[in-house]
């Protein structure tokens, strides 16, 4: 039995019944046994890989198409954000990818949002050549425009589930029974609590939300608003879910998500749609797929220009990455990407509006 289990037995003991959303955030970032508190999760040697970690193309194209839209705006000063930056990789890469684009280094403040002490001892070493910032909240951000990047920071945001009955919504609670953690039903709330859901949903159905998203699309909807900037999403989700999609990996591999609480990665996939319900005075392009927007942005072209000079064997290695970053099958489809920008101005490169 991990510490970590102990303590979710015993608060459930003390005061009952938790939500999904509280034991996410205990597991993820409880200070001494949390999941991203005592290990560096991400690549082969990890529990699971990201596309930045997959190839370096990842990162250049979204770093040049948040270039040309900083162009396309004119060229002010601004901040560089990314939440949720791992190892730092995704950052590195945009940094350099956008390095001999005039003025664009000498006019950006770098801020990466990370509340893992570990992880931000990874990202200070791997980032050491340039000067940034660490918050452990987007509230913290400058009051100047963003250009914005998040990639698989929304799928760890904690989440609560709710099961369709006949007049209300039961919420899906963790308990503990013969000292091992349990699913069971719990809290009943109005049908009018997810209006969004009724219609989309029968008796039986299970709907997530994310209220933890809310203050941060608040923030960069009112940043971009004001000063302009834009923000790229990137994650693993759709519009309008429905069904259960709370999982833990492990070793690259699913298990269930009460088996090993602080020694997994638990996440929940993106709702899109309504991840910007609430935002006015600003627009939001289309969900797109990872794959046609890295297609739009010239992964293809970038890959060659990569292969040109080298050796057969490393070729194969190049294009394996973009099979998986791009093709229906791999990440091409399950990930999908939004953009947000000011409405006087252009939607981001490869976007649909």
């Amino acid at each position: 039995m991990t510490k970590l289990l102990n303590i979710l037995l015993s608060q459930i003991r003390q005061t009952g019944p938790i939500t999904i959303a509280d034991y996410m955030k205990t597991c993820l970032l409880h200070p001494n046994y949390g999941y991203y508190s005592k290990q560096d999760p991400f690549g082969a040697n990890g529990d699971f890989i990201t596309s930045p970690e997959i190839s370096q193309m990842f990162g250049e194209l979204l770093g040049l198409c948040l270039a040309q839209n900083w162009i396309d705006q004119g060229m002010k000063p601004f901040a560089l954000v990314e939440a949720g930056p791992g190892r730092g990789t995704l950052m590195i890469d945009i940094l350099h990818a956008t390095k001999l684009i005039p003025e664009f280094h000498q006019n950006m403040t770098i801020h990466l949002i990370e509340e893992s002490i570990e992880l931000q001892k990874i990202q200070k070493e791997k980032l050491s050549g340039f000067r940034a910032q660490w918050h452990t909240s987007i509230h913290t951000i400058p009051n100047k425009a963003p250009y914005f990047i998040a990639n698989e920071f929304f799928d760890a945001l904690p989440i609560r589930q709710f099961k369709r009955a006949a007049k209300c919504w039961e919420e899906i609670l963790i308990g503990e029974k013969n000292g091992k953690l349990v699913f069971y039903l719990g809290n009943k709330i109005p049908l009018y609590s997810i209006p969004h859901h009724i219609e989309n949903t029968k008796i039986g159905d299970v709907v997530e939300t994310c209220i933890a998203a809310k203050p941060i699309i608040a923030v960069l909807s009112d940043r971009i608003k004001n000063y302009g900037g834009c923000a790229i999403i990137v994650d693993y989700g759709d519009d309008d879910l429905v069904g259960n999609t709370f999982q833990a990996v492990k070793n690259h591999k699913k298990i269930n998500t009460l088996k090993l609480p602080g020694d997994s990665d638990l996440t929940a996939h993106v709702d899109f749609k309504e991840l910007t319900r609430d935002i006015s005075e600003i627009l939001v392009t289309k969900t797109t797929p990872q794959g046609i927007l890295l297609d739009r942005l010239g992964i293809n072209d970038r890959t060659k220009k990569l292969t040109s000079h080298i050796p057969d064997y490393q070729k194969t290695i190049h294009d394996a990455a973009l099979r998986r970053l791009t093709h229906p099958s791999e990440m091409g489809s399950l990930f999908k990407a939004i953009a947000l920008y000011p409405s006087a101005s252009f939607a981001p490169a490869g976007f649909d509006l």
